[in-house]
Order: C-alpha cells, then sequence, then structure tokens
C-alpha cells in the first residue's frame, strides 16, 4: 500500500461508532426517552444545539442547513428547540451537571439577541449548567459586529470558533464563499475585547482552485491572529451525498498529491509555530486544555470533533442533532419541518438510533485511541473492558499491508501510526468496525 492509496481510500471519520450510515429506525423516540430516564442522578451531561439554517449556501459545506432569506423560519424553529429542551428536560431525573454547551450549525449567530439569550436562560433554568463551564459558539465572521458580539458575551460564551476556510477569492468565488481577511480580524479582535479569548480557526485544503502558495497565505494569516487551536479539515467532495457541491468545478480540485503536499506543509508551518498536532487534523498551542488532554491521553472524540469533554452523555437539540448516551445513539429527524410536527405533537424529534453492544464499547474504545493518539494497546484495551488480551488478535492479521509500507508498526499487540502518515489512522480504524461488511454509505478520502 502506498502513501497515495492510503490518502485516497474512503473510510469513514469515525466521530461515532457505529457509524450514522448504520443507524435504524428502529431505535426511535419512545426508546430515547427511556434512555434519559434511566440516566443515573448526577450523571455529568454535555449539550449540543444544532441551528440548521445560513443567509447564504456555501458549496463546500457538507452540514445540515438550509439558507433563509427572513428570519420568521429561524423563530419558529427556536421555539420548537425550546420544546425539545423542555420535554427532555422533564424526562431526567435527579441533578446533571453541564459542563461543555455547544452551538453548532449553520451558522449560529443568525439567532437574534432575544433567541439567543432566551436559549441560553432556558439551559441554565432546565441544566445545572456548572460555574466555568463552556461555551462555545461556532462563528460566521461575515457582517458579524460589536452587538452580536456582546450579546455572545452577555450569554456566557468563552470559546468561538471562526471559519477561515481559504482567503483566495479566486477559491471564495468558486466555494461560493466571499469573506475578507479584514472579516476575520474583525470577529476575532471583537471577541476578545469582550473576554471571549479561547478562539478556534478552521482551515481547509483541498479546494478548487488551491494552491500551495495559497495555503501558505492562509496559515500566514492565522498565525497573525494566533488562536488556541486550529483545525486543518481536508474538504471532502462527496456530490453523491450534498448535490449543491456539484457546484464545484470538478477539475479544478487538488488532486491527491498536490493535496498530500497541502497538508504535510501546512502541519510543518503549524508545528514550527508552536501549535502542537492534537489527532489527525487538530492543533493547540502549548498550555492549552486540548494538548493537555492529548499529552495525558484523556482525549475525547464526538461528532463536533475533539474535545476535553469527558461527560459520558451528550445531548443534542435540534434538526439532525445526534445524541450518545451510554445506551446508543439517536439522531433527531434531519428536515427542520418533520423536526417542527413531531414537537407539535409533543413527542421527540428522533429519526433513528442504534443500541450498542459491549463488543461496540469495546471497539469504540479502540477505534477512539487510534483516532486521538495515533496508538492503541489492544491487550490493554481489552482488558479494560473485561476481555481477554488476545480477543482481537484477528484484526492484528489485517494490519500488514500497512506494516508493509511502513504506515503502521505492531509491537506485541501495541499498534503505532506513523506520524508522517495520520491519514493511515482512518484505514486502521476501519479493520475493527465490524459494521462496514454489512453495507454502508459512501465516504470521503482519507485526506
Amino acid at each position: 500500500m502506498t502513501p497515495l492509496q492510503i490518502y485516497s481510500a474512503r473510510v469513514p471519520r469515525y466521530t461515532s461508532y457505529p457509524t450514522a450510515p448504520h443507524f435504524h429506525k428502529g431505535v426511535d423516540g419512545a426508546a430515547y426517552g427511556q434512555w434519559l430516564g434511566a440516566l443515573p442522578a448526577g450523571m455529568p451531561l454535555s449539550l449540543y444545539l444544532h441551528i440548521p439554517f445560513c443567509d447564504t449556501l456555501c458549496w463546500f459545506c457538507a452540514c445540515h442547513t438550509t439558507v433563509v432569506n427572513n428570519y420568521g423560519p429561524v423563530r419558529d424553529y427556536v421555539e420548537r428547540l425550546q420544546r425539545e429542551i423542555q420535554l427532555i428536560g422533564g424526562m431526567l431525573k435527579g441533578h446533571h451537571p453541564v459542563s461543555h454547551i455547544h452551538f453548532g450549525g449553520g451558522s449560529p449567530t443568525m439567532l437574534e439577541r432575544q433567541d439567543m439569550l432566551r436559549l441560553n436562560r432556558l439551559l441554565r433554568d432546565t441544566f445545572d449548567v456548572a460555574a466555568g463551564a463552556e461555551m462555545a459558539i461556532e462563528i460566521d465572521p461575515r457582517g458579524f459586529d460589536a452587538e452580536q458580539a456582546d450579546t455572545l458575551a452577555e450569554a456566557g460564551m468563552t470559546r468561538a470558533s471562526i471559519g477561515v476556510q481559504d482567503c483566495d477569492p479566486k477559491v471564495q468565488r468558486a466555494i461560493n464563499r466571499l469573506q475578507s481577511p479584514w472579516d476575520l480580524r474583525n470577529a476575532a479582535g471583537l471577541l476578545r475585547e469582550r473576554g471571549i479569548d479561547r478562539l478556534n480557526l478552521d482551515l481547509v485544503y483541498g479546494l478548487p482552485y488551491q494552491t500551495l502558495m495559497g495555503l501558505e497565505r492562509n496559515l500566514e494569516l492565522a498565525m497573525e491572529l494566533r488562536p488556541s487551536r486550529m483545525a486543518l479539515f481536508g474538504y471532502a467532495h462527496v456530490p453523491f451525498f450534498k448535490k449543491h457541491q456539484a457546484l464545484i468545478p470538478e477539475k479544478a480540485l487538488p488532486d491527491i498529491e498536490e493535496r498530500l503536499a497541502m497538508v504535510t506543509f501546512a502541519e510543518g508551518c503549524l508545528t514550527g509555530n508552536g501549535y502542537q498536532p492534537v489527532g489527525l487534523d487538530h492543533f493547540a498551542l502549548d498550555g492549552d486544555d486540548l494538548a493537555i488532554a492529548a499529552e495525558r491521553r484523556t482525549l475525547h472524540r464526538n461528532f463536533q470533533g475533539y474535545t476535553t469533554d469527558a461527560a459520558p452523555a451528550l445531548l443534542g437539540f435540534g434538526a439532525s442533532a445526534i445524541s450518545a448516551l451510554p445506551q446508543g445513539y439517536v439522531q433527531n429527524q434531519v428536515s427542520a419541518a418533520l423536526y417542527r410536527k413531531t414537537l407539535d405533537e409533543d413527542r421527540l424529534p428522533v429519526a433513528k438510533g442504534i443500541l450498542v453492544s459491549d463488543e461496540d464499547r469495546l471497539r469504540r474504545d479502540v477505534i477512539e485511541q487510534i483516532m486521538s493518539y495515533l496508538d492503541v494497546d489492544l491487550g490493554a484495551a481489552n482488558q479494560s473492558h473485561g476481555r481477554r488480551a488476545d480477543s482481537l488478535d484477528d484484526v492484528l492479521a489485517l494490519t500488514g499491508p500497512l506494516q508493509e509500507c511502513g504506515a503502521v508498526t505492531v509491537e506485541g499487540r501495541h499498534i503505532t501510526v506513523a506520524r508522517t502518515q495520520k491519514a493511515a489512522a482512518r484505514i486502521l480504524a476501519s479493520l475493527f468496525d465490524t459494521y462496514l461488511q454489512t453495507g454502508v454509505g459512501k465516504h470521503s478520502l482519507s485526506a
């Protein structure tokens, strides 16, 4: 197996295990309600709120979002979001401390001031939000102003993730996302002035017309802004999943060799400027909680990426949101109309889910370690789940091609992914995925 074959392999990103394509309608809102009621009092929770609206459609985006040209649909959605929070809050028993809340999208900054503050009050009235809890939000820097920054500060936001993507006007036109370096500097400055100084920046490589020189300019701007965390995502061209991506000129996309050169250059730039690599595609400054968690092996991976959040239950609110509980996963209706209709019937808006078995939990643990640390001790993982140390030895035999090309090394039952071939982590993780053999959707490139 060559490096190019590794980087061109199409395998899941493993933000969960089992992955979302294996969720099914056999797990519904009634099952989710039972799971919620069975959570023991005192169990920590993490909360995610999905705001599936944007004022323009970025053609590279694979998120569940809808373009709106007036605020009416957003206002109606917020009313249902509040109803879902109330329904779930009424099903929980006892008190549950919350240390992480994340607003994602779409564009959560589309929320008007009164709706953002209303949601914040409801969350704090419904859950035991801990003092000093991390409250994070994804920011669209285009049009971000002082009033929005004031609102986020009043709501208690402590971290903001700003989408950079690419600053080259030619690339921006090809992906229908026009924003200037001033937009980024303005957003970062307004947030920091109000004490929201834990900033994340998102960069994307592999976009149409993107060049190594252009990526270097993006990195120079990122280093100027000096966020505490950076994410370096490879663009996933999946027009079979998101039809609007067909608007992107496919011939203008960098090939595998160019993508490999981009990610190699970017990683060298980031590590050379004081950022520690975290997992496959995140970087954090020395002293940042994420870098510390990676060093101490207390890192976790969920649908928002890498996190320090150790809560055993993540409750997702909003259309398409996914919840992860000890019993399994559920996903809400993707359609905002179906989401609204189900809540109007006073039912939880679950579309599908999956119950996880003890075997799933073991393999999830192994996969999370591979994706987070690029290594795993299978013997130790087995023993921590009450299994024989050799119970996954059959998978070791499948790593031969990865070993032959130097992508992984195996010592006893300890498997390590070469840092120069990090994309192999997803391939290695897939070897432990028993669901892949039962038929799934298509996946994006490894890099």
